[in-house]
């Protein structure tokens, strides 16, 4: 994964902290601060425990043939 990434999936979990933060009735002037704070939490978590994303890569046509 490289920096692109990283930061793609910083969003993504800042996208699904807003979400939750909205649904909660946070102060809309803090959602944003707050959501890259969890999203900063859950990039430690990531790191910390090896989790990740499962990724589906489309294989090509070389790699089905030497099957």
């Amino acid at each position: 994964m490289d920096e692109e990434d990283r930061s793609n999936l910083r969003d993504l979990h800042a996208g699904f902290a807003m979400i939750g933060l909205i649904m909660r009735g946070e102060a809309p002037h803090d959602i944003p601060v707050k959501a890259y704070l969890y999203a900063d939490e859950m990039q430690d978590a990531r790191v910390q425990h090896g989790a990740g994303i499962v990724s589906v890569k489309r294989r090509t046509k070389k790699e089905k043939a030497d099957e």
